[in-house]
């Protein structure tokens, strides 16, 4: 199974999602005009994925901000992931958020309470300028 990888831009994130390694990116902003149609690759590329997937499968999240379509979609991601949880495979959630944004921490704790896999809340300290 091939690796999917789309650029970031301006209005969507960066997705790295590697098979072979089970690890899955997404970062940046999320802002699609049409986030079902921005989000159905990946959601395809998952139901593949869930055929065959790692013994430890992550999603790595880095956003800066995303909008409720896409808010829906990372759950259609989330649920998912939640299947292939369900037979067996280790699958957890590392929730990255800068210190002061406060949106995006509460967006990762929202998540944690209605999908049923762990997610790690990872506060990213600000790197002192000067």
């Amino acid at each position: 199974m091939n690796s999917f990888t789309l650029e970031g831009t301006s209005k969507t994130p960066r997705v790295e999602f590697n098979s072979q390694t089970g690890v899955l990116e997404l970062s940046g902003r999320s802002i699609p005009e049409n986030s079902i149609e921005f989000y159905r690759p990946l959601l395809q590329w998952l139901e593949e994925y869930a055929s065959c997937p790692q013994s430890e499968t992550v999603l790595i999240l880095r956003m800066e901000y995303f909008n409720t379509s896409s808010s829906k979609c990372l759950i259609d991601i989330f649920r998912k992931l939640e299947k292939i949880h369900l037979h067996g495979v280790n699958v957890y959630v590392k929730w990255y958020y800068e210190q002061e944004d406060e949106d995006m921490q509460h967006s990762g704790e929202d998540f944690r309470e209605i999908i049923r896999l762990p997610i790690q809340m990872i506060e990213l300290q600000e790197e002192s300028s000067k």
